[in-house]
Parts: C-alpha cells; sequence; structure tokens
C-alpha cells in the first residue's frame, strides 16, 4: 500500500506486511512439510506411490526403485510419515504405504503441475531467443481461413474465430516461429474436423494431460498403430508444452507416429469426443452430458529415466487394449508388448 505526499507525486511506502502473507506459524509446519519432499529419493517414493495402479506400493518396490540400502529407505520413509505424507499398513511381512487423504491433491499438484513448470521453465532457459508470431501473421491467416473455408461445411466466423484461436494458442508456448503456421493449419483443420463431425462418426477418443507432452502422445499414438482409422483420436494439454519430452520422441517413433506436437485443451475436443481420459491433470476438462470420461493414474515420462518411460508406455498400453475392448469388441489386437527391464523405474 502506498501514499502520495500532498503537493508531489512521490509515492510513500506503508508496508503491512501481515496484509497478504500466511501466518508465522502456518509458514513454519508448511516449510517443514515442503522440505521433507525436497530431497530427489522420497520425491521419486512419493510419485511412485501416487500413480501406482492401487494407489498403494510395497516396501520392497520403493527399495528397488531407489536402489539403496534398507535402512536409507526406511529413512526417508519415516520423514515422509512423520510430516503426514505417507500413512502405511503392515502385511504379513511386508509394509505397504499410501499417500495420507489429506495430501492427496497437494502431491498431485506437485507432480502434475508444479514439476512441468519448473523443466519447462528451465527449457525455456536454455532454447535460443526468438519471436513466438510470425512477421506477416495476419496476412497469413487471413490466407489460411479462406483456405479452410472452402474446405469445411462450417461458417466463415466459426472458421476465423478457430484458426486465430488455434494461432494465439500455439504462439503461446512457441520457442521459434519457423514451423508456427504449420502447426495452426494442422490443428485449424482437426478442430474444424471436429465441428463439423458427423453423427455416424467413428468412435472418438480424446487424451488429456498437463503438457501434451508425453502421457496424452504415447496413448493416442498407441490407439492409431492398433485401430486405425476406426477410431478418431485426439490429445491435448491443460497448460501445454512447447515441444514434446525427448524422452518419450523414441517411443513415439517407435510407434510409427507422426511428428507431433503439443496442443492446448479446446471445448470443441471435449465436446467431439465420446471418451475423454485424463492422466494427470486435475478437473480442467469441462464435464458435458453424453461424454465417457476416464482418469488414468499414470507416471509422467518427462520425470522418468529410459527404462521409466518405456514402463509407462507398457502401462498406457494395458490400458488402451481395454479401451479399444469396449469401443470396437470385433478388433483383433496383437499381442502385448514383453515385460520391460528396469520397469519398477517408472518416475
Amino acid at each position: 500500500m502506498t501514499d502520495t505526499i500532498p503537493g508531489t507525486a512521490e509515492a510513500v511506502c506503508a508496508p503491512q506486511p501481515d496484509a497478504h502473507a500466511i501466518g508465522s506459524d502456518v509458514a513454519a509446519e508448511l516449510a517443514t512439510t515442503l522440505k521433507a519432499l525436497a530431497e530427489p529419493l522420497r520425491l521419486r517414493m512419493v510419485s511412485y506411490v501416487a500413480t501406482a495402479p492401487a494407489g498403494e506400493a510395497c516396501v520392497c518396490d520403493l527399495a528397488a526403485l531407489t536402489q539403496v540400502s534398507q535402512p536409507t529407505v526406511s529413512h526417508h520413509l519415516k520423514v515422509l510419515k512423520d510430516v503426514g505424507l505417507l500413512t502405511s499398513e503392515r502385511r504379513g511381512t511386508w509394509v505397504w504405504y499410501r499417500i495420507a487423504p489429506g495430501f492427496t491433491g497437494a502431491v498431485a499438484t506437485v507432480l502434475d503441475a508444479f514439476a512441468p513448470a519448473v523443466l519447462a521453465r528451465t527449457a525455456v532457459t536454455a532454447a535460443p531467443k526468438g519471436l513466438a508470431g510470425i512477421a506477416d501473421a495476419d496476412a497469413a491467416l487471413d490466407r489460411l481461413v479462406v483456405e479452410l473455408a472452402d474446405a469445411y461445411p462450417v461458417p466463415l466466423d466459426v472458421v476465423r474465430t478457430t484458426v486465430r484461436e488455434s494461432y494465439v494458442g500455439l504462439a503461446r508456448t512457441a520457442h521459434v516461429s519457423a514451423h508456427l503456421l504449420t502447426l495452426t493449419e494442422r490443428f485449424a483443420r482437426q478442430r474444424l474436423t471436429d465441428l463439423a463431425r458427423p453423427a455416424d462418426a467413428p468412435p472418438q477418443v480424446l487424451f488429456v494431460c498437463v503438457a501434451n507432452a508425453g502421457r496424452s502422445q504415447l496413448a493416442a499414438a498407441l490407439v492409431r498403430r492398433y485401430a486405425g482409422n476406426r477410431v478418431v483420436v485426439r490429445s491435448a494439454g491443460s497448460a501445454p508444452a512447447a515441444d514434446v519430452h525427448p524422452g518419450v520422441r523414441p517411443a513415439l517413433a517407435a510407434l510409427g507416429a507422426d511428428e507431433a506436437f503439443c496442443k492446448p485443451l479446446t471445448d470443441d475436443a471435449v465436446r467431439a469426443a465420446d471418451v475423454v481420459v485424463t492422466m494427470g491433470c486435475g478437473d480442467v476438462c469441462p464435464v458435458l452430458p453424453g461424454v465417457r470420461y476416464e482418469d488414468w493414474k499414470v507416471g509422467d515420462p518427462a520425470l522418468a529415466s529410459p527404462a521409466g518411460v518405456a514402463a509407462i508406455r507398457e502401462t498406457i498400453d494395458a490400458r488402451v487394449r481395454v479401451l479399444l475392448g469396449a469401443l470396437l469388441p470385433d478388433l483383433e489386437l496383437p499381442p502385448g508388448p514383453a515385460p520391460v527391464d528396469g520397469a519398477t523405474d517408472v518416475h
């Protein structure tokens, strides 16, 4: 808050430190919990437990994940239990760990929002500086509107809005401008196809994660690989990254996926979908009647080792097979992938 000295334009600082900051007692308690998380092994343990299919993990799994001595594992687990992040239950000779109910949402925020934001900041810092747009964007977009208006049975104003929104949505995260117009055209065509979707179209699936840089891209590539044109598949991110994660690109290439790019989540993509699968992005998807929703607990490949990426792909593959079995009961699927060495290292 500032005041002004009469007769002058000079502002006088009038601090009110307690007006907005959290209380000192709350800050101390919060700092203790954050300090417990501020250790790489403990973060990996928490991520493993949080994304385990059953929502829990055995101490033997966590020991294999961290590859440290049993006393060291026990120490880290005790730290996480002491601050209330984990609960445990002994069954026979093993102890099983779960995220404490009150911390489920907080842990999801750290893993699915805060961590990708940190990685994105690092990527931006390391990336070469460049314009996010193109010099003659208006003229180029106007030409694209005319071209697409001739190709889709959609009102001109809708085409224009879709093209402009697509450009702006992609430009927000673009590091360089070389391919921005090409990506805008691809994204706008996809959205206009969804808007003009006929009633007898094949089933459509939308995969949504935070960055659209890993999980949702892998899931979409697997559906295309197995179902071909019998299922229309889309992917999007609630906070899309600038590019697909480097660790995921080899897995996408192995699936024969086209060059992928990160796309923002749009309402028209949700409306066009018969099934929306969320993967760690919280409650960002609008809930619409007539749309089936599923939430898959899958680790983030951006935080994984190469073996972890392979294991995550295997997990997604198994879920995709179940989904396609429900959508296309007569679809013949090839045998599933072989178990991955080091598959416990998924986070």
